[in-house]
């Protein structure tokens, strides 16, 4: 699959509309928008996904947003944007890259884990804290948030 990534400078409707899909806290989008690296995934000029990646701590990046359109799910999209972050990453010298997932996201836990992240910890009732409105995937109340994180080896070191 041809997949061309591109740097947003800015964030249309089809792009917050997909990042709500991911997110949907409208607040909480708007705020790590304002202080990340916005990129968005094409295939044939067509918009097909989107990655944020925020600068949280030195030498640390995280991904707080992934989301492909439906159409283009479980076709490499998602995986072709984690392997970007991590060049992304790697080229401008971070040394970690971070990601957080709700615990009952099997497809997406399953798919950070096959990009090679590992779960660092679990951060407890963060959905309930966060979000006025309870969120459900997979029928289940998602409360927790799996932390999971990939150490970059830097190979010029």
């Amino acid at each position: 699959m041809d997949i061309h990534i591109q740097k947003l400078d800015r964030i249309e409707k089809r792009h917050f509309d997909l990042l709500l899909e991911a997110d949907p806290s409208k607040r909480l989008v708007e705020d790590y928008l304002a202080r990340s690296f916005c990129f968005e995934a094409s295939k044939n000029k067509q918009f097909v996904g989107i990655i944020v990646l925020l600068p949280t701590r030195a030498k640390v990046l995280e991904i707080v947003n992934l989301a492909v359109k439906e159409d283009f799910r479980n076709q490499k999209v998602g995986q072709t944007l984690i392997s970007f972050a991590l060049t992304f990453a790697r080229k401008n010298r971070y040394d970690v890259v971070e990601i957080g997932t709700g615990s009952t996201g099997f497809s997406q836990l399953y798919l950070y884990q096959k990009c090679g992240f590992r779960m660092t910890h679990i951060d407890s009732d963060f959905f309930i804290r966060h979000y006025q409105e309870p969120i459900f995937e997979n029928s289940l109340q998602l409360k927790d948030m799996v932390r999971l994180s990939y150490v970059i080896q830097n190979l010029d070191d």
